[in-house]
């Protein structure tokens, strides 16, 4: 055999063992739970408490849940791909002040949820959720789902199989196959990916109020994944980008996203219902 067929036979059979790492252990490239269990009075959080959901296959959930204002909403969140519930106790904060309610899922493997997260399992656990928050006296027309990146796909399968007041988007993705394309185009992920996300193919079944945030600066879900959603949703939408934003700080001083929900949430009282 010639050199040249070695070093061919040698790249082929390393990108081969590299193909198949990639497949086994794709999971563990798209999920970054911190699974600690955190008290939300230990994160600074008053007035919220823990709820645990409890699963048909055994897994136990953990939920953070603060009670909305009389006459305010509740955000239904569902979190990204990284971290716990704790670190989000400055957003929750920044709502609640603000009188809304939140009702925050830990997908499994998360903040003390049992088992490990997939596709399947998120969206599913999402309406243990969305149940939860109704047998906690919480009517459809007072919910609105919210997910943020990862958890955008979640809301928006949550949004299109049940009644809610909004669906608010922060950092969406057209799929998490087109996401990882980008990261690994050297990869045929599309061929490769179990949990797939495929949020352009589920948002034309969406039929209640959209607000689409997105930061421009955004390098992880890029801002024309958000305006290609835009584009493929149903009336009444909006489209809020930030300059200044990148992928997880659209809170932050300077971003006024919160004004922009504030004033999105307040505008829905004036809509007809759908």
């Amino acid at each position: 055999m010639s050199l040249l067929a070695k070093l061919a036979a040698f790249a082929l059979c390393t990108y081969a063992a590299v193909l198949l790492a990639a497949y086994l252990g794709q999971r563990r490239l798209m999920y970054f739970p911190d699974p600690e269990r955190i008290p939300p009075a230990e994160a600074g959080l008053l007035g919220v408490s823990e709820r645990i959901l409890e699963a048909p296959d055994g897994a136990r959930l953990v939920a953070w849940y603060g009670k909305a204002k009389p006459g305010a909403p509740t955000l239904l969140y569902f979190h990204g791909n990284a971290g716990g519930l704790a670190v989000r106790g400055p957003r929750i904060q920044r709502f609640m002040e603000l009188g809304w309610g939140v009702f925050m899922l830990a997908y499994r493997g998360y903040a003390g949820s049992t088992g490990r997260p997939t596709e399947a399992a998120n969206v599913a656990d999402a309406g243990l959720a969305y149940a939860a928050l109704a047998r906690e006296g919480v009517a459809p027309t007072s919910i609105i789902l919210y997910g943020e990146s990862l958890g955008t796909g979640v809301a928006t399968r949550l949004a299109a199989e049940h009644s809610a007041a909004g669906l608010i988007l922060d950092a969406p993705y057209t799929s998490i196959v087109d996401v990882a394309a980008q990261a690994y185009p050297y990869l045929p992920v599309r061929y490769l990916l179990k949990d797939r996300y495929e949020t352009a193919a589920v948002i034309g079944k969406v039929h209640i109020p959209l607000l689409i945030l997105h930061g421009e600066r955004d390098r992880v879900i890029p801002v024309a994944m958000g305006r290609e959603l835009f584009r493929l949703a149903n009336e009444p939408k909006r489209l809020a980008t930030f300059p200044g934003a990148s992928h997880s700080d659209i809170y932050i001083d300077g971003n006024p996203a919160l004004d922009v929900v504030r004033q999105w949430i307040g505008a829905l009282k004036q809509l007809p219902p759908g």
